[in-house]
């Protein structure tokens, strides 16, 4: 039975589409001939748009997975080279930031140390023809003497006794002269002493230090002409200031009954721990023409008029 069966199957014959040998190219033709039919009448005819939309639908979240490696690789990059370039302006910003405080820091002091000379070389106070800009270098050594070193000495024709005012008043006294430098004992000093007279009824007397930020006027009676707010100047009398500078305003007046004087506190009118910069005035006895020169932070002569 068996035999007869594989007869059979031997005799049956294979189709002679799928055959292998001259076939293929047969294939290859029929095909060519379609796909050439086929794109004729699509062109004619455009009956397969719909079909290729339907591709491209489907084929649209395999291309978006396709393109994933490539745009983490692209947006890593875009990530790194945006986060390095912000660091870097960030530092720079930080950089320009504190430049620019440091900046505007100094600005305000010139701005201020501009608008102090502005006053000192301008201001209300009646200042001798002659004077010399001072710059103060540093303090006294001795931390109870209230004295000032000024780079001004010898060779700028400083001289001892000579007056030191600034723009709101008197400061104190040339104390000593050194060649390139000199000592400047403040109003405030113990030590110093001051003709005064007061500017409302012109009473006058000898005002002393007291060490601190104050002056006291002492020896006067209890019932003396003197109020709070009084404003005292120099007398003019010592031959060292000119009359009229300001001096100080009364703002204390105490009165002991068990004695027949007052004690009379007053507070300079100059800035005297405050500037840095401060004129030395020509001494009232010199016999020296006044100078057409301008000052300048050099030393050289104050351009004023005679008041």
């Amino acid at each position: 039975m068996l035999k007869g069966v594989n007869q059979r199957l031997e005799h049956q014959q294979i189709p002679t589409f799928f055959v292998s040998g001259n076939s293929v190219f047969s294939r290859m033709v029929f095909f060519f001939a379609l796909s050439i039919v086929l794109m004729a009448a699509d062109t004619s005819f455009n009956y397969l748009s719909q079909v290729r939309q339907a591709f491209a639908g489907g084929l649209q979240p395999l291309e978006r997975i396709a393109n994933i490696p490539g745009e983490l690789t692209r947006d890593s990059k875009r990530y790194f080279a945006t986060h390095n370039q912000l660091v870097q302006d960030n530092h720079i910003l930080k950089q320009q930031a504190l430049e620019n405080a440091v900046k505007l820091q100094r600005l305000n002091t010139l701005q201020a140390k501009n608008e102090y000379l502005r006053s000192l070389l301008s201001g209300d106070i009646p200042i001798y023809p002659r004077a010399v800009l001072g710059d103060i270098a540093h303090a006294g050594r001795d931390p109870f003497k209230k004295v000032v070193i000024v780079n001004r000495g010898r060779q700028h024709n400083i001289q001892t006794g000579q007056a030191v005012v600034d723009a709101k008043g008197v400061l104190g006294q040339v104390t000593h002269v050194y060649p390139f430098s000199s000592e400047i004992t403040m109003i405030t000093d113990e030590s110093f002493s001051i003709p005064i007279q007061v500017e409302r009824n012109q009473l006058r007397a000898i005002a002393f230090g007291q060490g601190g930020n104050s002056l006291d006027i002492p020896y006067l009676p209890s019932n003396i002409d003197i109020k709070v707010g009084d404003k005292l100047v120099t007398s003019g009398l010592d031959g060292i200031y000119p009359a009229g500078l300001a001096v100080a305003t009364v703002t204390r007046i105490d009165q002991d009954p068990e004695t027949s004087f007052a004690k009379i506190i007053s507070t300079p009118a100059a800035k005297v721990s405050y500037h840095l910069q401060l004129l030395i005035l020509e001494s009232l006895e010199s016999k020296e023409a006044p100078s057409n020169k301008a000052i300048d932070n050099k030393g050289t002569k104050l351009n004023a008029k005679n008041t």
